[in-house]
Protein backbone atom coordinates (compact mmCIF):
# COMPACT_ATOMS: atom_id res chain seq x y z
CA UNK A 1 0.00 0.00 0.00
CA UNK A 2 0.84 3.29 -0.80
CA UNK A 3 -0.54 5.99 0.80
CA UNK A 4 -1.75 8.43 -1.70
CA UNK A 5 -0.66 6.82 -4.55
CA UNK A 6 -2.71 9.36 -6.69
CA UNK A 7 -0.37 12.75 -4.97
CA UNK A 8 2.39 10.79 -5.38
CA UNK A 9 2.38 9.58 -9.11
CA UNK A 10 0.33 12.77 -10.19
CA UNK A 11 1.88 14.30 -13.75
CA UNK A 12 3.63 17.69 -13.41
CA UNK A 13 0.68 19.60 -14.92
CA UNK A 14 -1.61 17.84 -12.69
CA UNK A 15 0.79 18.82 -9.87
CA UNK A 16 1.28 22.15 -10.27
CA UNK A 17 -2.27 22.91 -11.14
CA UNK A 18 -2.92 21.91 -7.22
CA UNK A 19 -0.24 23.58 -6.14
CA UNK A 20 -1.24 27.06 -8.04
CA UNK A 21 -4.87 26.22 -6.18
CA UNK A 22 -3.81 25.81 -2.91
CA UNK A 23 -0.52 28.54 -3.11
CA UNK A 24 -3.50 31.07 -4.08
CA UNK A 25 -5.48 30.07 -0.92
CA UNK A 26 -2.56 30.17 1.24
CA UNK A 27 -1.31 33.93 -0.11
CA UNK A 28 -4.44 34.91 0.41
CA UNK A 29 -5.38 33.33 3.75
CA UNK A 30 -2.17 34.75 5.34
CA UNK A 31 -2.73 38.13 3.87
CA UNK A 32 -5.85 38.46 5.90
CA UNK A 33 -4.12 36.66 9.20
CA UNK A 34 -1.22 37.22 9.77
CA UNK A 35 0.03 41.09 10.19
CA UNK A 36 3.71 40.51 9.45
CA UNK A 37 2.75 39.13 5.54
CA UNK A 38 0.21 41.68 5.28
CA UNK A 39 2.72 44.01 6.10
CA UNK A 40 5.79 42.63 3.43
CA UNK A 41 3.43 42.04 0.50
CA UNK A 42 2.18 45.75 1.06
CA UNK A 43 5.61 46.12 1.14
CA UNK A 44 6.48 45.00 -2.36
CA UNK A 45 3.20 46.21 -3.55
CA UNK A 46 1.25 42.90 -4.07
CA UNK A 47 -2.20 42.17 -2.91
CA UNK A 48 -3.34 38.87 -2.79
CA UNK A 49 -4.86 39.10 -6.34
CA UNK A 50 -1.59 39.50 -7.95
CA UNK A 51 -0.46 35.65 -7.18
CA UNK A 52 -3.16 33.65 -9.78
CA UNK A 53 -0.34 30.54 -9.74
CA UNK A 54 2.41 28.69 -8.56
CA UNK A 55 4.57 30.74 -11.39
CA UNK A 56 3.94 33.86 -9.19
CA UNK A 57 6.01 32.69 -6.43
CA UNK A 58 9.04 34.44 -7.63
CA UNK A 59 7.02 37.32 -6.49
CA UNK A 60 6.60 36.43 -2.44
CA UNK A 61 8.84 37.45 0.20
CA UNK A 62 11.25 35.32 1.62
CA UNK A 63 10.88 34.02 5.31
CA UNK A 64 13.56 33.18 7.18
CA UNK A 65 14.24 31.84 11.18
CA UNK A 66 15.34 35.03 12.32
CA UNK A 67 11.70 36.55 11.25
CA UNK A 68 10.10 33.75 13.70
CA UNK A 69 12.25 34.38 16.65
CA UNK A 70 11.57 38.36 16.23
CA UNK A 71 7.87 37.27 16.22
CA UNK A 72 8.41 34.91 19.00
CA UNK A 73 6.47 33.10 20.41
CA UNK A 74 3.40 33.36 18.52
CA UNK A 75 3.13 36.65 16.18
CA UNK A 76 3.04 34.23 12.74
CA UNK A 77 0.68 32.08 13.73
CA UNK A 78 -2.31 32.39 11.76
CA UNK A 79 -5.07 31.09 13.99
CA UNK A 80 -6.15 32.12 17.53
CA UNK A 81 -4.34 30.27 20.37
CA UNK A 82 -7.93 28.29 21.15
CA UNK A 83 -7.33 26.18 17.50
CA UNK A 84 -3.60 25.54 17.92
CA UNK A 85 -3.60 21.80 20.14
CA UNK A 86 -0.05 21.26 19.71
CA UNK A 87 3.23 23.45 20.34
CA UNK A 88 7.31 22.32 19.16
CA UNK A 89 10.03 24.23 19.31
CA UNK A 90 13.53 23.90 17.94
CA UNK A 91 16.50 24.03 20.37
CA UNK A 92 17.37 27.49 20.48
CA UNK A 93 20.82 27.18 21.46
CA UNK A 94 21.60 30.12 18.95
CA UNK A 95 19.06 32.63 20.19
CA UNK A 96 15.71 32.40 20.94
CA UNK A 97 14.12 29.27 20.04
CA UNK A 98 11.58 29.21 16.49
CA UNK A 99 7.95 28.11 17.94
CA UNK A 100 5.96 26.00 15.91
CA UNK A 101 2.02 25.86 16.27
CA UNK A 102 -0.28 23.15 14.97
CA UNK A 103 -4.02 22.54 14.41
CA UNK A 104 -5.79 19.67 14.70
CA UNK A 105 -5.58 19.74 10.93
CA UNK A 106 -2.18 20.38 10.54
CA UNK A 107 -1.76 16.98 12.96
CA UNK A 108 -3.65 15.12 10.46
CA UNK A 109 -1.79 16.15 7.47
CA UNK A 110 1.47 15.96 8.84
CA UNK A 111 0.88 12.16 10.84
CA UNK A 112 -0.05 11.47 6.69
CA UNK A 113 3.01 12.77 5.12
CA UNK A 114 4.79 10.54 7.71
CA UNK A 115 2.88 7.63 6.84
CA UNK A 116 3.83 8.29 3.30
CA UNK A 117 7.73 8.15 4.25
CA UNK A 118 7.58 5.16 6.27
CA UNK A 119 5.53 3.41 3.21
CA UNK A 120 8.79 3.96 0.91
CA UNK A 121 11.04 2.71 3.55
CA UNK A 122 8.80 -0.56 3.63
CA UNK A 123 6.80 -0.14 6.81
CA UNK A 124 3.32 -1.86 7.28
CA UNK A 125 0.88 -2.19 10.25
CA UNK A 126 2.46 -5.50 10.33
CA UNK A 127 5.60 -4.05 12.05
CA UNK A 128 6.89 -2.65 14.99
CA UNK A 129 8.44 0.31 14.85
CA UNK A 130 10.90 1.58 17.61
CA UNK A 131 10.77 5.52 17.73
CA UNK A 132 14.24 6.54 19.39
CA UNK A 133 14.40 10.01 18.09
CA UNK A 134 14.02 12.50 21.32
CA UNK A 135 10.18 13.17 22.43
CA UNK A 136 9.26 16.43 23.39
CA UNK A 137 9.61 19.93 21.62
CA UNK A 138 12.08 18.41 19.28
CA UNK A 139 9.34 17.04 16.24
CA UNK A 140 11.52 14.17 16.03
CA UNK A 141 9.99 11.68 18.42
CA UNK A 142 6.15 12.54 18.06
CA UNK A 143 6.16 13.20 14.74
CA UNK A 144 7.55 9.47 14.19
CA UNK A 145 5.42 8.32 16.21
CA UNK A 146 1.84 9.37 14.86
CA UNK A 147 2.93 8.31 11.22
CA UNK A 148 3.49 4.65 12.52
CA UNK A 149 0.37 4.80 14.30
CA UNK A 150 -1.31 6.19 10.74
CA UNK A 151 -0.09 3.14 9.35
CA UNK A 152 -1.23 0.86 12.19
CA UNK A 153 2.31 -0.14 12.62
CA UNK A 154 2.65 -0.68 16.62
CA UNK A 155 4.83 2.03 18.21
CA UNK A 156 7.64 1.54 20.65
CA UNK A 157 7.87 5.54 22.13
CA UNK A 158 11.80 4.55 22.93
CA UNK A 159 13.01 8.40 22.82
CA UNK A 160 16.65 8.42 23.67
CA UNK A 161 18.92 8.66 26.76
CA UNK A 162 19.25 4.95 27.54
CA UNK A 163 20.90 3.51 24.66
CA UNK A 164 21.66 -0.34 26.47
CA UNK A 165 17.88 -0.61 27.30
CA UNK A 166 16.96 0.37 23.79
CA UNK A 167 18.79 -2.49 22.52
CA UNK A 168 17.69 -4.62 25.05
CA UNK A 169 13.79 -3.75 24.30
CA UNK A 170 15.07 -3.79 20.59
CA UNK A 171 15.44 -7.92 21.14
CA UNK A 172 12.91 -8.74 23.64
CA UNK A 173 9.95 -6.93 21.91
CA UNK A 174 11.31 -8.08 18.12
CA UNK A 175 10.94 -4.49 16.94
CA UNK A 176 11.50 -4.52 13.01
CA UNK A 177 11.87 -0.76 12.13
CA UNK A 178 13.28 2.15 13.91
CA UNK A 179 13.59 5.89 13.77
CA UNK A 180 16.19 7.90 15.04
CA UNK A 181 19.39 9.96 13.93
CA UNK A 182 21.89 8.24 11.17
CA UNK A 183 24.82 8.93 14.24
CA UNK A 184 22.19 7.47 17.15
CA UNK A 185 22.17 4.68 14.95
CA UNK A 186 25.77 4.31 14.44
CA UNK A 187 26.14 4.22 18.20
CA UNK A 188 23.57 1.06 18.66
CA UNK A 189 25.06 -0.87 16.40
CA UNK A 190 28.21 -0.37 17.64
CA UNK A 191 26.75 -1.92 20.99
CA UNK A 192 25.00 -4.47 19.59
CA UNK A 193 28.22 -5.84 18.20
CA UNK A 194 29.53 -5.11 21.66
CA UNK A 195 26.73 -7.16 23.18
CA UNK A 196 27.01 -9.82 20.86
CA UNK A 197 23.54 -9.02 19.80
CA UNK A 198 23.47 -8.78 16.10
CA UNK A 199 21.50 -11.91 15.26
CA UNK A 200 19.36 -11.75 17.60
CA UNK A 201 17.64 -8.35 16.29
CA UNK A 202 14.65 -8.33 13.79
CA UNK A 203 15.50 -4.79 12.04
CA UNK A 204 14.72 -4.76 8.73
CA UNK A 205 14.77 -1.03 7.52
CA UNK A 206 15.43 2.13 9.31
CA UNK A 207 14.35 5.82 8.86
CA UNK A 208 17.04 7.94 9.67
CA UNK A 209 17.20 11.71 9.47
CA UNK A 210 17.70 15.34 11.58
CA UNK A 211 21.30 15.74 10.21
CA UNK A 212 22.74 15.10 6.97
CA UNK A 213 24.61 11.60 6.19
CA UNK A 214 26.78 10.21 3.57
CA UNK A 215 25.65 7.85 1.06
CA UNK A 216 29.04 5.67 2.34
CA UNK A 217 27.75 5.58 5.43
CA UNK A 218 24.12 4.67 4.81
CA UNK A 219 25.77 1.64 3.08
CA UNK A 220 27.83 0.59 5.99
CA UNK A 221 25.18 1.03 7.82
CA UNK A 222 22.97 -1.28 5.95
CA UNK A 223 25.74 -4.38 5.78
CA UNK A 224 26.76 -3.78 9.64
CA UNK A 225 22.97 -4.32 10.97
CA UNK A 226 21.62 -5.82 7.60
CA UNK A 227 18.80 -3.32 7.02
CA UNK A 228 17.78 -0.85 4.24
CA UNK A 229 18.37 2.40 5.82
CA UNK A 230 16.62 5.51 4.52
CA UNK A 231 16.83 9.27 4.67
CA UNK A 232 13.75 11.44 6.04
CA UNK A 233 13.43 14.69 5.77
CA UNK A 234 12.07 17.47 7.73
CA UNK A 235 12.29 20.76 9.79
CA UNK A 236 10.24 22.03 12.79
CA UNK A 237 9.43 25.50 11.17
CA UNK A 238 8.04 23.62 7.56
CA UNK A 239 6.26 20.98 9.85
CA UNK A 240 8.48 18.46 11.06
CA UNK A 241 9.99 14.73 9.96
CA UNK A 242 7.87 13.81 6.50
CA UNK A 243 8.47 16.66 4.26
CA UNK A 244 10.46 14.36 2.03
CA UNK A 245 11.86 10.81 1.88
CA UNK A 246 13.35 8.70 -0.16
CA UNK A 247 12.32 4.97 -1.54
CA UNK A 248 14.16 1.53 -1.96
CA UNK A 249 16.09 3.16 -5.02
CA UNK A 250 17.85 5.79 -3.13
CA UNK A 251 18.07 8.56 -5.54
CA UNK A 252 16.87 11.32 -3.82
CA UNK A 253 13.76 12.27 -1.64
CA UNK A 254 10.80 12.04 -2.66
CA UNK A 255 8.85 15.87 -1.33
CA UNK A 256 5.48 16.00 -0.43
CA UNK A 257 4.87 18.65 -2.52
CA UNK A 258 1.12 18.64 -2.85
CA UNK A 259 1.74 20.29 0.92
CA UNK A 260 5.17 21.78 0.91
CA UNK A 261 6.31 23.83 -2.13
CA UNK A 262 10.42 23.31 -2.68
CA UNK A 263 12.25 25.67 -4.72
CA UNK A 264 16.41 25.98 -4.88
CA UNK A 265 17.57 29.44 -4.75
CA UNK A 266 21.50 30.62 -4.75
CA UNK A 267 21.93 32.17 -1.67
CA UNK A 268 24.19 35.04 -2.57
CA UNK A 269 21.45 36.42 -5.58
CA UNK A 270 18.22 35.10 -4.35
CA UNK A 271 17.20 33.80 -7.68
CA UNK A 272 16.41 30.07 -8.71
CA UNK A 273 18.49 27.52 -9.81
CA UNK A 274 18.28 25.24 -12.38
CA UNK A 275 17.32 21.46 -12.09
CA UNK A 276 20.28 19.91 -10.44
CA UNK A 277 21.93 22.76 -9.98
CA UNK A 278 23.46 23.07 -5.74
CA UNK A 279 21.40 25.60 -3.66
CA UNK A 280 19.67 26.60 -0.59
CA UNK A 281 16.18 24.58 -0.79
CA UNK A 282 13.33 27.17 0.12
CA UNK A 283 9.54 26.08 1.12
CA UNK A 284 6.27 26.97 0.91
CA UNK A 285 3.59 25.80 2.81
CA UNK A 286 0.26 25.18 0.72
CA UNK A 287 -2.04 23.64 3.59
CA UNK A 288 -0.67 24.90 6.73
CA UNK A 289 -3.38 26.63 9.24
CA UNK A 290 -1.28 27.11 12.59
CA UNK A 291 1.77 28.56 11.39
CA UNK A 292 1.76 28.77 7.10
CA UNK A 293 5.25 30.03 5.67
CA UNK A 294 5.82 31.79 2.59
CA UNK A 295 9.07 30.77 1.28
CA UNK A 296 11.03 30.27 3.81
CA UNK A 297 14.96 29.95 4.11
CA UNK A 298 16.19 26.67 5.73
CA UNK A 299 19.54 27.22 4.98
CA UNK A 300 20.03 23.55 3.55
CA UNK A 301 22.12 22.71 1.08
CA UNK A 302 20.38 20.09 -1.82
CA UNK A 303 19.77 19.80 -6.17
CA UNK A 304 16.27 19.22 -7.26
CA UNK A 305 14.80 16.36 -9.72
CA UNK A 306 11.71 16.97 -11.42
CA UNK A 307 12.03 13.18 -13.67
CA UNK A 308 10.33 10.07 -12.57
CA UNK A 309 11.87 7.77 -10.55
CA UNK A 310 12.50 4.41 -10.83
CA UNK A 311 9.84 3.81 -8.48
CA UNK A 312 7.30 5.35 -10.40
CA UNK A 313 6.65 8.14 -8.35
CA UNK A 314 6.31 11.45 -10.23
CA UNK A 315 6.89 13.94 -7.32
CA UNK A 316 10.03 16.34 -7.47
CA UNK A 317 13.07 14.24 -5.59
CA UNK A 318 15.88 16.38 -3.37
CA UNK A 319 19.52 14.97 -3.42
CA UNK A 320 21.53 14.09 -0.35
CA UNK A 321 22.16 17.34 1.57
CA UNK A 322 25.43 18.47 1.32
CA UNK A 323 25.02 20.56 4.48
CA UNK A 324 24.04 24.10 5.53
CA UNK A 325 24.92 27.73 4.24
CA UNK A 326 25.55 28.34 8.02
CA UNK A 327 27.50 25.03 8.40
CA UNK A 328 29.97 26.60 5.97
CA UNK A 329 33.57 27.27 7.52
CA UNK A 330 36.08 29.33 5.72
CA UNK A 331 39.57 28.22 6.77
CA UNK A 332 42.66 30.26 5.01
CA UNK A 333 40.02 31.40 2.54
CA UNK A 334 38.88 27.73 1.46
CA UNK A 335 34.84 27.52 1.93
CA UNK A 336 34.68 23.98 4.07
CA UNK A 337 31.61 22.00 4.82
CA UNK A 338 31.61 19.06 7.68
CA UNK A 339 30.33 16.93 4.67
CA UNK A 340 33.15 16.80 2.58
CA UNK A 341 35.36 15.92 5.39
CA UNK A 342 33.06 13.27 5.82
CA UNK A 343 32.47 12.30 2.48
CA UNK A 344 36.63 12.02 2.47
CA UNK A 345 37.27 10.05 5.13
CA UNK A 346 34.27 7.28 4.08
CA UNK A 347 37.45 6.69 1.46
CA UNK A 348 39.46 4.94 4.51
CA UNK A 349 38.18 1.85 5.23
CA UNK A 350 39.98 1.72 8.15
CA UNK A 351 38.46 5.05 10.11
CA UNK A 352 34.86 4.77 11.68
CA UNK A 353 31.83 7.10 10.40
CA UNK A 354 33.22 9.21 13.97
CA UNK A 355 35.25 12.31 13.48
CA UNK A 356 36.22 15.86 15.05
CA UNK A 357 37.12 19.07 13.16
CA UNK A 358 38.68 21.39 15.62
CA UNK A 359 39.18 25.02 14.12
CA UNK A 360 41.59 26.78 15.65
CA UNK A 361 43.57 30.03 15.05
CA UNK A 362 47.23 30.35 16.29
CA UNK A 363 49.37 33.46 15.18
CA UNK A 364 46.63 34.69 12.93
CA UNK A 365 46.29 31.66 11.05
CA UNK A 366 43.85 29.24 10.99
CA UNK A 367 44.04 25.86 11.62
CA UNK A 368 42.66 22.64 11.08
CA UNK A 369 42.98 19.21 13.40
CA UNK A 370 40.51 16.17 11.99
CA UNK A 371 40.32 13.43 14.97
CA UNK A 372 39.50 10.28 13.67
CA UNK A 373 38.73 7.11 14.93
CA UNK A 374 40.42 3.75 13.85
CA UNK A 375 38.29 0.21 13.17
CA UNK A 376 38.87 -1.46 16.00
CA UNK A 377 39.36 -4.71 13.44
CA UNK A 378 42.17 -2.60 11.64
CA UNK A 379 43.74 -1.79 15.35
CA UNK A 380 46.66 -3.96 14.68
CA UNK A 381 50.74 -3.42 15.51
CA UNK A 382 51.06 -1.62 11.83
CA UNK A 383 47.92 0.93 12.40
CA UNK A 384 49.30 1.51 15.79
CA UNK A 385 52.48 3.28 14.36
CA UNK A 386 49.88 5.35 12.46
CA UNK A 387 52.85 7.21 10.49
CA UNK A 388 51.36 5.76 7.20
CA UNK A 389 47.57 5.97 8.01
CA UNK A 390 47.78 9.58 9.24
CA UNK A 391 49.81 10.16 5.49
CA UNK A 392 46.86 8.22 3.63
CA UNK A 393 44.41 10.56 5.71
CA UNK A 394 45.77 13.25 5.42
CA UNK A 395 46.36 13.12 1.69
CA UNK A 396 42.10 12.57 1.30
CA UNK A 397 41.80 15.40 3.38
CA UNK A 398 43.90 17.62 0.79
CA UNK A 399 42.53 16.00 -2.12
CA UNK A 400 39.01 17.33 -1.24
CA UNK A 401 39.11 20.23 0.60
CA UNK A 402 42.64 21.85 -1.17
CA UNK A 403 44.07 22.48 2.35
CA UNK A 404 46.22 20.87 4.93
CA UNK A 405 44.75 19.55 8.18
CA UNK A 406 46.61 18.06 11.06
CA UNK A 407 45.50 14.70 11.10
CA UNK A 408 44.80 13.38 15.07
CA UNK A 409 44.39 8.79 15.35
CA UNK A 410 42.69 8.31 18.67
CA UNK A 411 41.29 4.73 20.12
CA UNK A 412 37.86 3.39 18.85
CA UNK A 413 35.12 4.92 21.18
CA UNK A 414 36.88 7.79 22.27
CA UNK A 415 34.47 10.17 20.48
CA UNK A 416 31.66 11.24 22.22
CA UNK A 417 28.77 9.58 21.17
CA UNK A 418 25.28 11.45 20.34
CA UNK A 419 21.94 10.01 20.79
CA UNK A 420 20.78 13.54 18.91
CA UNK A 421 22.29 15.66 16.42
CA UNK A 422 25.91 14.86 16.14
CA UNK A 423 28.58 17.94 16.75
CA UNK A 424 31.16 17.48 13.99
CA UNK A 425 32.69 20.74 14.52
CA UNK A 426 34.45 22.85 17.54
CA UNK A 427 35.32 26.31 16.27
CA UNK A 428 37.72 27.87 18.84
CA UNK A 429 37.73 31.01 16.58
CA UNK A 430 34.97 32.18 17.44
CA UNK A 431 36.15 32.95 21.26
CA UNK A 432 38.36 35.59 19.96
Amino acid sequence: MIWNKTKECMSRDEMSALQSARLVKTVDYVYHNVPFYREKMQQLGLLPGDIKGIEDIVKLPFTTKDDLRDNYPFGLFAVPDSQIVRIHASSGTTGKPTVVGYTRKDLDIWSECVARCLTMAGVTNKDIVQVAYGYGLFTGGLGAHSGAEKIGAMVVPMSTGNSKKLTTLMVDFGATAICCTPSYLLHISEILKAEGLLDKIKIKSAICGAEPWTEEMRIDLEKSLNIHAHDIYGLSEVMGPGVACDCIYHKGLHVCEDHFYPEIINSATMQPQKQGELGELVFTTITKEGLPLLRYRTKDLTTIDYSVCDCGRTSARLGRFKGRVDDMLIIRGVNVFPSQVEAALAEVKELSHHYMMIVDRVNNLDTLEIQVEVNPEYLTDEIRGIEKLTAKIGHVINQALGLNAKIKIVEPMTLKRSEGKAVHVIDNRKLY
